[in-house]
């Protein structure tokens, strides 16, 4: 006599057999290549690339994980903080200046974009922009500074300098992901992140 136990295992091994089967016809009946997917091992994956990091950013008006003061941010007169620049390489011909949020939700969140920076620069003032630099356009749809303005909670705010060795061909106004991708192969050194935190 078939229990009810064994009933129900047999059922279940039948759903799993079938669910196999309607899977794998899905896979091969939609020119899904399964050979074209490889694991790569540990040692073969490319390793992150170096940078000596001598090139520095630093803010006057607050210090790695301080907070930024309200003048800078949306409750403020979100304007830019006053940022320095030291130990940029003789080789650089342009600078890149980032401002993100990684807490915002679902992505990051791009809040202000300058490339093109004279290397020679070693200042930028509050409420302003370097001479002859490019503002991109930030994840606002804006290419101007917006400052720090989480919806919730405390959220911490990035400023990422990079040091190129050309001067980039975009026009003003590109965005994040243009700009990424005309740097790539010709960064030759990064700041340590400059992250304060703000909170309303």
């Amino acid at each position: 006599m078939i229990t009810k136990d064994k009933q129900l295992l047999f059922v279940m091994v039948l759903l799993f057999v079938f669910g196999f089967g309607v899977f794998y016809w899905y896979l091969t009946n939609i020119g899904f290549d399964l050979s074209n997917y490889q694991i790569i091992k540990p040692e073969e994956q490319k390793p992150a690339v170096e940078y000596p990091n001598k090139v520095k950013l630093t803010s006057s008006v607050f210090k790695v994980d301080e907070k930024i003061p309200e003048k800078y941010t949306c409750v403020g007169e979100d304007i830019n903080p006053p940022l320095s620049i030291t130990g940029t390489p003789a080789e650089a011909k342009s600078l890149v200046l980032i401002l993100d949020d990684p807490d915002a939700p679902f992505k990051t969140w791009t809040h202000w974009v300058i490339y093109n920076i004279n290397p020679a620069t070693t200042e930028i003032e509050e409420d302003s922009v370097p001479k002859g630099a490019y503002l991109g356009e930030n994840d606002f749809g804006k290419g101007t500074y917006v400052g720090p303005c989480p919806p919730a909670g405390r959220h911490r705010y990035n400023f990422y300098l990079y040091a190129l060795d050309r001067v980039l061909e975009l026009d003003e106004g590109a965005n994040r992901e243009e700009l990424e991708e005309a740097m790539e192969g010709h960064i030759i050194d990064v700041a340590v992140p400059l992250i304060g935190y703000f909170e309303k």
